[in-house]
């Protein structure tokens, strides 16, 4: 188990240590869950008040929060708590799963696979032909990656993920479990007769950046011709459904079960929030925001935050609901 003094934290998160301890941490928790070994974070004033109850030996605050020290417990105040808190869980972090030997033999790797330094390849792990994986990739158990993939350097693949023909993904990236990447996007048109419909078939491919991490069971549909694109930087919630020819900037954020029908574009910076609906060929500009549950049927300029169903400006929005409300009360 890992263990670390007040001084080691406080040089790893570069904070202002007030106060002293001799005990070693071995993790992190919630205030009011804590234990005497714990480090806890406050980054709001509303959880201050837990703090005389707490159990935890020590914490990490805002340093624009007005903490009185009451007791023996030392504190360090640092800049922004959640940054603290993401980089000191980095440390806590324990091992992954252990790779008993680099490639499975299990595994079913074609002779053209081009493998590179580092990789290591779970139990039943399918790689087709032409397939190429950079230095440090790991695919964990029950992988699927099919023809003419591109995998970039220190990619990790959870069990479960199925990634289909001539995808192309970056380096850094994360894909958790059962993932599906390069499947068919969703094209039907009525047939002459009337009678059924015709499947239209999609004949692209996926491109995915560096530094992007997809949840579990989220898809990434390829594109009807040219690419799907998902940009340097998203990151896709669980359950979340990203149609055919879409196209991501980069670092946007989309919470689970949201979706992009097919053709959606989104800028740079773009936050799509929880079971949102954008419909398709619709443009969502650099910096905007998508409220939870919302549904935008048309473009969105930069920077504007939309809500509501159908959605529309934040600020208008609101004001509609105050008036339908008086209305209902008269």
């Amino acid at each position: 188990m890992k263990t670390f003094s007040i001084q080691e934290i406080n040089t790893i998160l570069e904070g202002t240590l007030i106060g002293d301890t001799t005990i070693r941490f071995n993790g992190l928790g919630e205030i009011k869950e804590a234990s005497e070994n714990q480090i806890t974070f406050i980054g709001s004033s509303k959880y201050i008040k837990f703090w005389s109850e707490s159990n935890a030996t020590a914490a990490i605050v805002n340093e624009s929060l007005n903490l009185e020290i009451t007791d023996s417990r030392p504190i360090i105040k640092v800049k922004n708590a959640d940054l603290a808190m993401a980089k000191l869980l980095e440390v806590f972090s324990p091992a992954g799963p252990i790779f008993e030997e680099d490639i499975h033999p299990t595994s079913v790797v074609h002779q053209s696979v081009i493998i590179g330094e580092g990789v290591k390849i779970g139990a039943n792990c399918y790689l087709g032909k032409n397939v190429r994986l950079g230095k440090g990739v790991t695919l964990y158990p029950n992988v699927s990656v099919f023809d003419d993939t591109t995998i970039g350097a220190n990619t990790t693949v959870w069990s479960g993920t199925v990634i289909r023909e001539r995808t192309q993904i970056g380096s850094h990236c994360i894909f958790h479990n059962n993932v599906s990447i390069g499947a068919d996007g969703f094209g039907y048109r009525p047939s002459d007769d009337g009678m059924g419909l015709v499947k239209v078939p999609h004949i692209g491919n996926v491109i995915i950046g560096h530094y992007v991490e997809v949840g579990a069971n989220s898809c990434i549909d390829r594109a009807k011709f040219s690419s799907t694109i998902i940009g340097d930087g998203c990151k896709i919630d669980n359950l979340v459904q990203i149609g055919h020819n879409c196209v991501m900037g980069r670092f946007c954020i989309m919470a689970g079960s949201s979706g992009l029908a097919g053709s959606v574009t989104l800028g740079d910076g773009v936050i799509i929030g929880g079971s949102a609906s954008i419909k398709d060929h619709t443009t969502i500009h650099s910096g905007a925001i998508v409220a939870a549950g919302s549904g935008v049927m048309k473009d969105v300029p930069a920077g504007m935050t939309v809500l509501g169903y159908p959605a529309a400006e934040s600020k208008e929005k609101l004001k509609q609901w105050v008036a339908l409300r008086k209305l209902a009360r008269d």
